[in-house]
């Protein structure tokens, strides 16, 4: 270590976990995280502040003003720059002396092996269920720890898998959840400082092990006496941390058993039955005949037809914005008052609307169960309103 550098690094130089042998370690340690959002920017900030040589950031999006409320590393002046050439940006501002690799694409099975073989230890920050068996397969394969987080609303979970004889991602979920029950950040929404802590705490979990010894990692690979677990963190909550303890790795695991039948990467968008993003799922269960466009609404609109506007998005969302003239029934609501709907309506064409267009298709298919034919899915939702028919309307 340079003189500059114990300088810069000297109020952790003095702790005993860390001293000179672990600084030197940091020194020589490659991380790669792959996510530059929520999760990934105070990872990739306090990986880089405590002195992490070489760290790795893989993002193919590009900044967005709705993410800047939690994804820190980016700011106003970033917007529709690539997400890993602004972290990448904000690393070496902070520190000159972090290498800061930047990948901007997407991690896939023709990728990964080749990205995750040249690193120490892998953070999983992107929070889409596709990446996540995707990661877990490439650190398995190749023999990364892989620290993954997530978080979703006001709640977060942390995890170190593959390390120290514990078991892999797959061993806890060997097969993927329905696509239809994963909700993502866009959809189901996440206070700024949940994915906030989760990132932290990824870096702290990454810099311990990479401050871990050889022995220390074997004796770490005592299961009994250093039992996997799981972190649990609600935001609202008294007590916010809790920690549950995790089963051991599975011996007929596909990926990490003694048979493993997954020996290299396969294509895990067909294998989960979803796209590898974190951003806002799209459905389609209705036929064309049972969607109007927005700009066709605007019409309906324009000529007063008169009709019924049904917004079946939740009540808070219902606050932000809503079109004049339009009556919220959140969809967990309107199974039980479906005969309301009915009676409002007497006849009159039902519109359906949400934010983006896929609560608002199942809830014509509720009506049309209940056997009121006249009602069709404003397609798209309020945000396709905005992009199609009014530029001023708040999008969120």
């Amino acid at each position: 270590l340079t003189n500059e550098e114990i300088r810069r690094y000297g109020r952790q130089l003095i702790l005993p976990s860390v001293g000179m042998q672990g600084q030197r370690r940091l020194k020589r340690a490659r991380v790669l995280v792959v996510g530059a959002g929520g999760l990934g920017s105070p990872a990739l900030l306090y990986l880089a502040a405590a002195g992490v040589g070489i760290l790795g950031v893989v993002d193919h999006d590009t900044v967005d003003a709705s993410n800047l409320h939690r994804q820190v590393i980016h700011d106003e002046t970033r917007v529709g720059m690539s997400k890993a050439q602004s972290a990448a940006a904000s690393v070496t501002r902070l520190n000159r002396h972090c290498v800061c690799r930047v990948y901007d694409t997407a991690v896939s099975s023709v990728n990964a092996m080749e990205i995750v073989s040249e690193y120490d230890v892998v953070l999983d920050a992107t929070d889409n269920v596709a990446t996540r068996y995707l990661l877990n397969d490439a650190c398995v394969l190749s023999g990364k720890p892989l620290v993954s987080g997530s978080a979703l609303r006001t709640d977060g979970q942390l995890t170190i898998y593959n390390y120290a004889g514990g078991p892999c991602y797959r061993c806890l979920y060997p097969q993927p959840p329905p696509a239809e029950t994963v909700t993502s950040c866009a959809d189901g929404g996440v206070l700024g400082v949940v994915p906030g802590t989760i990132g932290c705490l990824q870096a702290l979990y990454a810099i311990r092990i990479l401050l871990t010894s050889v022995d220390e990692h074997s004796r770490a690979a005592d299961t009994n006496a250093h039992p996997p677990q799981m972190l649990l963190f609600s935001a609202m909550h008294a007590t916010p941390f809790r920690s549950i303890r995790l089963r051991s790795r599975r011996l007929d695991c596909a990926v990490c058993g003694d048979s493993p039948s997954v020996t290299a990467l396969i294509d895990y968008v067909q294998f989960c039955g979803a796209p590898a993003t974190d951003g806002a799922s799209s459905i389609s269960l209705l036929t064309k005949h049972e969607q109007v466009t927005c700009t066709a609404y605007a019409d309906v609109r324009t000529r007063n037809v008169q009709h019924i506007l049904l917004d079946v998005r939740e009540p808070t969302q219902y606050d932000i914005c809503s079109l004049p003239g339009s009556i919220n029934i959140p969809l967990r609501h309107l199974a039980g008052r479906l005969d309301e709907v009915v009676a409002l309506a007497d006849g009159q064409p039902v519109y359906v609307i949400c934010r983006l267009g896929n609560d608002s298709q199942r809830a014509v298919q509720l009506l049309r169960q209940h056997a009121y034919p006249h009602v069709c899915d404003v397609r798209g939702g309020l945000l396709a309103w905005t992009h199609e028919v009014d530029a001023c309307f708040p999008i969120y």
